[in-house]
C-alpha cells in the first residue's frame, strides 16, 4: 500500500497559504538564505535540470532562477493553496505539480538535483522521501533547521507550521547517510538579517542577528547546542 500523507497534516497545509499574507513574504525572505546554501554547496555540481520537493509558494525557485542557476525548473508540493499562489508568479520555463508527499512519477536519475529545503522536518517518512530523491536526481540537497537544542521541550506540541521532526547535525546525518547516500558538502547557516528584523522588529531583531552570527563564527560546535542553527548538505547515492 502506498504512502500517503496523514490527513490531519495534509488538512493544515491545504490552505496553509491562504489566509495569512505575511506567510509569503515570510518565505520570500527564508529564500535568501535558502538560496545561498543552494548556490554555496551545489554550484560546481551539474544543476541545469532542478527539481524542487516541497517547494510551498515557488519562492526559493523563484530567487534561484532570478540568478540564473539553473536552466529548467519543477517543483513539486501537497499544498493547493501553495499552488495558487505559486502560479501567479507566472514564472517562465518552470513546472508546478500537485503530488501525494512520497511518490514522484519521474524517471531515475531525470534531474540533475534534487532539493528538499526545509521539508523533511515536516515529513512522516523522511527515508522513503530521500530515496526517492535519490533515485530521480543525480545529487540531493537537503536543508533542515536544527530544533534538538538544549531548549527543546520535553514533550511534543503540534504547531500549525508543521514541524514534527527535530534535528541535530549527527542526526540528520545519519538519516540521510542511512538511506545509502554519501554527503559531498555540508554547511552550518542561520537566516539572513532581514527576516529577524521582519519576525522580531529593528532593534531585537538584529540583536538576535549578530548574536548568532557571532556564535557561528567564534563556537560553532556549541552555538547549535543552544540556538537553532540551519544544516545544509549537499549528497550522491552511494
Amino acid at each position: 500500500m502506498p504512502l500517503a500523507v496523514a490527513k490531519a497534516l495534509a488538512d493544515n497545509y491545504a490552505d496553509y497559504y491562504s489566509h495569512d499574507e505575511h506567510v509569503v513574504e515570510w518565505r520570500r525572505l527564508g529564500a535568501i538564505d535558502k538560496c545561498a546554501n543552494v548556490t554555496g554547496l551545489c554550484k560546481s555540481l551539474p544543476h541545469e535540470n532542478v527539481l524542487e520537493i516541497g517547494c510551498g509558494d515557488g519562492a526559493l525557485i523563484e530567487r534561484l532562477q532570478s540568478r540564473g542557476f539553473a536552466r529548467r525548473f519543477t517543483g513539486l508540493e501537497i499544498s493547493p493553496s501553495a499552488l495558487e499562489r505559486v502560479r501567479q508568479k507566472n514564472l517562465a520555463d518552470v513546472d508546478f505539480e500537485l503530488f501525494d508527499g512520497y511518490g514522484i512519477r519521474f524517471a531515475n536519475r531525470q534531474f540533475d538535483l534534487a532539493i528538499l529545503s526545509h521539508v523533511i522536518e515536516h515529513v512522516e517518512h523522511p527515508r522513503q522521501l530521500l530515496y526517492e530523491a535519490l533515485r530521480v536526481a543525480k545529487t540531493v540537497f537537503v536543508e533542515v533547521p536544527l530544533e534538538d537544542t538544549l531548549r527543546l521541550p520535553q514533550d511534543f506540541v503540534f504547531d500549525p507550521v508543521g514541524h514534527i521532526n527535530f534535528y541535530n547535525i549527527p542526526t540528520i546525518r545519519s538519516l540521510v547517510q542511512s538511506c545509502e547516500a554519501r554527503i559531498v558538502a555540508a554547511r552550518l547557516s542561520h537566516s539572513a538579517k532581514s527576516a529577524y528584523i521582519d519576525r522580531l522588529g529593528r532593534a531585537k531583531g538584529t540583536l538576535a542577528y549578530v548574536v548568532k552570527e557571532t556564535g557561528i563564527r567564534c563556537f560553532s560546535g556549541f552555538a547549535p547546542l543552544i540556538f537553532t542553527y540551519h544544516y545544509a548538505l549537499a549528497c550522491v547515492k552511494k
